[in-house]
């Protein structure tokens, strides 16, 4: 499918036809069923809550569309307060209307262009994480309060897709290892495990055996509090889109992108390593780890390249760097591991 945005992504920036083809030939052989067809209905939702501007201020998120216009969706509200980081200096970002419109987000649709258009009236606030497992105790914490947490900064990480495409985002947020800290993990916490939302009223997806919902990913503790791994909640300097995982999403930029799990609703602190979504779906094609290494291919697609979405008609695929480029930052943590074997 080729997706048409202001920046006219090309044919050749988009999904190779034969990956886009094979992830739903899998997904129909795993037993899902999936109709295509089916997966594009609009949603039937409500209007945003109309205290939505309210709560948009608790947050510092300044609101520049007239209070006429309040409910409508991607309002482009700004985020004020958060500080520039050296991280990516002097990459190429992604343009914004392709970081917004090309996204995988299966409980919005199973193609690039749905997530977009069915997460329209997806309603971001209000919301609350719980904090459950081996912590001193449970607890829940309000967007509100996570915003407390730490001061947010703007970031800009490449993101590598296991479907062998990428971007550079300039993400906004604060390192998880700040909501750890508040969350009092025990001496029993050796992974967490995070739990996003899959409410069938407002995703077209979860109407449908696409995965098994909710969509589940977890890191090990270690790799949770690397000061690489952030909690998002916006982009280009503004609230984080509905599309790309409103209004708290993981990013790990090391990983392949499923590891971001968003909308998240649940965080849970455990002993033993948790059975993420993607590895009950695909046990021989998608490990826990999911590290980006050019090394080790999917079994139906190589590795060791990717397309960068937005760099233009003739663009070339580029190489693939290990761990994505962040290989002094995180590859201590893997020293003596096989990650052929712990891909």
């Amino acid at each position: 499918m080729i997706i048409q945005t202001k920046s006219d992504i090309a044919p050749s920036e988009i999904t190779p036809k034969e990956v886009f083809e094979n992830r739903r030939e899998f997904i129909q052989k795993a037993g899902f069923g999936l109709l295509a067809t089916a997966i594009s209905l609009p949603l039937h939702a409500a209007t945003l809550r109309s205290g939505a501007e309210n709560s948009d201020k608790s947050l510092g998120i300044a609101n520049t569309k007239s209070a006429a216009t309040s409910s409508a969706f991607n309002l482009h509200q700004k985020i004020s307060g958060y500080s520039k980081t050296t991280y990516g200096t002097g990459e190429k970002l992604t343009p914004y209307d392709d970081v917004t419109t090309y996204n995988n987000y299966y409980e919005f649709g199973t193609s690039k262009s749905e997530p977009a258009i069915n997460a329209k009236l997806f309603k971001p606030h209000p919301w609350t994480i719980s904090i459950e497992g081996e912590v001193k105790k449970n607890k829940t914490i309000s967007i509100e309060d996570i915003y407390k947490l730490a001061p947010l900064e703007e970031r800009i990480y490449r993101m590598r897709c296991v479907e062998g495409w990428s971007m550079v985002i300039p993400w906004v947020g604060l390192p998880l290892a700040q909501l750890i800290k508040w969350a009092e993990p025990n001496a029993n916490a050796k992974y967490i495990e995070f739990i996003s939302m899959a409410d069938s009223q407002q995703m077209t997806g979860v109407n449908l055996p696409v995965l098994d919902w909710p969509y589940v990913e977890g890191l090990r503790m270690d790799e949770a509090m690397n000061p690489l791994t952030i909690l998002a909640v916006g982009l280009y300097g503004e609230q984080l889109p509905n599309q790309n995982g409103a209004p708290i999403r993981l990013v790990v930029p090391w990983k392949y992108g499923f590891k971001g799990a968003k909308a998240i609703v649940k965080i849970r602190f455990t002993e033993k390593m948790p059975l993420t979504t993607w590895m009950k779906a695909g046990p021989n094609e998608y490990g826990f780890y999911a590290n980006v290494n050019p090394q080790v291919d999917h079994p139906r697609w190589t590795q060791s390249s990717e397309k960068r979405i937005g760099a233009g008609l003739f663009a070339g695929r580029i190489k693939t760097q290990m761990f994505n480029g962040y290989a002094e930052q995180v590859g201590q943590m893997y020293a003596g591991l096989d990650l052929r074997k712990n891909f």
